[in-house]
């Protein structure tokens, strides 16, 4: 079956935001775990003088060989398996013959299909010896992640985890990115609801136990703008500053937070060199 097929054949957005039942967890937890298995395989080949064509290569054939589908491949045109997005690419990084070079930070993002859920996660890679600011805004962009992720129960809000998020950003001087957010998910894409990485605590809706949705910050060193290039995919920083992302696919549960998406070997935080 291709991934358009796979596609065709998910439930649809309907604008509400979906309450899933307990036995729909194990899906996502397959889905979840791939992904993860796919970004932890590539962790020894972003090295400098790779192509992100040839990561891009790698993550597809791995993701086909282990039984998965690449969801974003054919997805609204576009034709890879991830998105690399390197330095101030904020995001949708189209893969290339570019070759990475020492200092570079790259986001890679992927999402897999198995046996119609979704797995999306993302995760920061460094390219040989990264200097000192750069790795600063991954560890800044890491724990905003994991500061909004705690927020997750039932009974608080979206607004509670963007506030978090926020927060600690921006006391760390950098900025979060507002034109992109997190999203709902399982056998949908990209499903309702929004999830805003800034906002005021107690606004918006309340989280309930089976809502399934990403988290994924996308925090810049310098001003929060940004702009979309011509290829009508890659988002940039307008100021040309670094920008780094994260992103966990999770669940609620009934007291917390469980995350499809967490590294089966602990690396979903890759050890960055420091130059």
């Amino acid at each position: 079956m291709s991934t358009m097929d796979a596609v065709s054949d998910a439930e649809f957005r309907t604008g509400a935001i979906k309450i899933h039942k307990p036995e729909d967890f194990e899906g996502m937890r397959k889905a979840g775990r791939l992904a993860a298995e796919c970004l932890d395989m590539l962790i020894p080949h972003v090295v400098p003088g790779v192509t992100t064509e040839h990561l891009d290569t790698l993550a597809r054939e791995f993701v086909l060989d282990h039984g998965g589908l690449p969801a974003c491949l054919f997805y609204k045109g576009y034709q890879h398996t991830v998105c690399i997005s390197t330095n101030h690419v904020v995001c949708h990084g189209i893969p290339s013959d570019r070759q990475l070079r020492e200092g570079d930070i790259a986001n890679i993002d992927v999402t897999v299909i198995v046996d119609g859920w979704h797995g999306d996660t993302s995760r920061m890679y460094g390219v040989g010896e990264v200097g000192p600011r750069a790795r600063r805004l991954v560890e800044v962009t890491y724990e905003g992640l994991a500061l909004g992720l705690a927020q997750i129960k039932p009974g608080n809000t979206f607004g509670d985890i963007g506030h978090a998020i926020q927060k600690y950003v921006e006391a760390q001087r950098c900025s979060v990115v507002r034109d992109f957010c997190g999203h709902g998910l399982g056998r949908v894409f990209h499903d309702d609801p929004n999830v805003l990485h800034f906002g005021r605590p107690g606004a918006g809706p309340v989280l309930e136990e089976g809502m399934f949705f990403t988290v994924e910050p996308m925090v810049n060193l310098g001003k929060p703008q940004v702009k979309v290039l011509s290829d009508g995919w890659t988002a940039v920083t307008r100021d040309k500053s670094l920008s780094a992302q994260c992103e966990h696919s999770c669940g609620v549960t009934k007291d917390g937070v469980e995350l499809f998406t967490a590294s089966p070997t602990g690396l979903f935080q890759p050890p960055i060199q420091g130059a």
